[in-house]
């Protein structure tokens, strides 16, 4: 038995049990709703921590603790920023997007909300919402393959194609399969285990610091101004850094959990479970990568992985303290978080095809069964030409990942929340708001930057070209009043 056994094993049960989990929903999809929306059936647990699962990908156990293990808490700013947003959008957005979905011609994507809620015959909603969904995600998708070959690479020594085959098969198995009921209840066990994985870990490596005072001493001896949240920092580093928490109101893959709710009533308790389990879950990863500077400064002669790419602090901790059967366990978690958020946007991809694509202009008459499995074929698709972008780990495409939350956040994020609050909102006002979001945020990331994160600018020119192109805009019709006020009514009984 080798040192990775212990590893491989409890990586290959854990992916059993993600597919096991896949063929059981299987069993339990009918028809399209349940493929794309779970047939609107989830219950407050597993809204709560499906949303948040499908929201925190490898960087949660990989990115951030490496920010913070190099600068301090200084890079702790963009996890506070990530909680208000969240929170704001669990009050403002979660509750009334679920009615407002079902008013709303029974929607199960947002291009199919925007296209009922603002009757637009035109379907040009549809089709440029459904566009932005398919680019960004596409994108999205393949820096989620990278980064389950990366964690496959740097565990069993794979060569990288070998690596991104084997990230990427498990998540589009169960995905395939089971659709919406599948990747939200393989969401709900990742997140039990993310959230397991970063309780565990810094406390064991702060007893193995030799306690809280030691591990304290360890990293003021490193460099004292780790413990400075402002080293560095400029008023806009700040702002930008906590700007990320607006990108929440625009994220499609969050915003189905929204709407696969079984009821709004389920709401409440799913915001008070989602937000407990996010902000444990960012205290153990800023505690991993701030701890781990104590460790690594004690135990010098084992810190070259971590010199050479601090995104690997959590791994190694892993390997160093733990047995290695719980080293592998804990590991998973990270595949855990790569998986939970790759098949959530695999199957909005899909979502977005199927329903607002085949189904809307191709096929208006196609058999429930025909719809499951053209969703399916689809999720295939997605998948390939993700693994096909992620092939060279080096393509400038994935850079273009460090701006599509933006893009998602200033070209929807806007309009969906506006559409959920303010009934004098028009179809012209919902399509300025998107194209002004997308075209700014690429504008000012490509030409003006500043040091501002582009969501600010982004954000802020959507909104007020929704206002202003709504405003000057005839009135709303009387059946798309009434549907807002049948909804809001329905939200503000509970």
């Amino acid at each position: 038995m080798t040192a990775n056994t212990p590893m491989l094993v409890t990586f290959v049960v854990y992916i059993a049990l993600m597919i096991g989990i896949g063929l059981f929903a299987y069993l339990r999809t009918k028809n399209l709703s349940d493929y794309i929306l779970g047939g609107r059936s989830l219950g407050s647990y597993v809204t709560a921590l499906s949303a948040g699962a499908s929201d925190m990908s490898g960087w949660l156990l990989m990115g951030l603790p490496g920010a913070v293990y190099l600068s301090g808490l200084s890079e702790a700013w963009i996890a506070i920023g990530l909680v208000i947003g969240a929170y704001l959008n669990w009050l403002f957005v979660a509750g009334r997007l679920r009615v407002q979905t079902e008013h709303n011609g029974n929607a199960l994507t947002l291009p199919d909300y925007f296209t009922n809620r603002f009757e637009d015959n035109s379907r040009v909603l549809r089709i440029f919402s459904a566009l932005v969904i398919l680019v960004f995600f596409t994108i999205y998708c393949a820096s989620g393959v990278v980064a389950g070959a990366r964690l496959f690479e740097s565990t069993f020594g794979m060569s990288y194609e070998t690596a991104l085959w084997a990230g990427a098969a498990a998540t589009i198995a169960y995905t395939f399969i089971g659709g919406f009921l599948a990747v939200s209840w393989t969401d709900t066990v990742q997140a039990t285990l993310m959230i397991f994985a970063l309780i565990l870990t810094p406390v064991v490596v702060m007893i193995a610091t030799g306690g809280v005072d030691p591990t304290f001493a360890a990293i003021e001896m490193q460099d004292a101004t780790n413990f400075d949240m402002f080293k560095g920092a400029t008023f806009i580093g700040v702002i930008s850094l906590m700007a990320w928490g607006l990108g929440y109101f625009g994220q499609p893959h969050i915003l189905a959990r929204f709407m696969a709710a079984d009821s709004v009533k389920t709401i409440p308790a799913a915001r008070r479970i989602s937000m407990a389990w996010m902000i444990l879950c960012l205290i153990g990863t800023v505690s991993v990568g701030f701890f781990g500077i104590a460790y690594f400064t004690v135990h010098p002669e084992v810190a070259g992985p971590v010199t050479e790419n601090p995104e690997r602090v959590f791994i190694e901790l892993a390997k160093l303290l733990f047995n290695p059967w719980v080293a592998g366990v804990l590991l998973s978690a990270i595949l855990a978080a790569v998986m939970s958020t790759l098949s959530c946007q695999l199957l909005v991809c899909s979502s977005a095809l199927t329903e607002d694509f085949y189904k809307a202009f191709l096929r208006k008459d196609a058999s429930q069964t025909e719809l499951v499995w053209v969703g399916r074929g689809m999720v295939l698709l997605i998948a390939l030409v993700a693994i096909l972008l992620a092939a060279d780990p080096e393509n400038r495409v994935l850079g273009l990942v460090s701006y599509a939350w933006a893009g998602f956040g200033a070209a929807f994020g806007p309009v969906v929340l506006l559409s959920v609050i303010w009934g004098r909102m028009t179809r012209n006002g919902a399509l300025a708001g998107m194209l002004v979001g997308a075209i700014t945020v690429i504008v000012w990331k490509n030409y003006i930057g500043l040091g501002l994160y582009e969501i600010i600018p982004g954000f802020i020119l959507a909104t007020l070209a929704i206002v202003l192109f709504s405003l000057l805009d005839k009135e709303p019709s009387a059946t798309m009043q009434k549907r807002f006020a049948d909804a809001e009514k329905e939200y503000n009984a509970v």
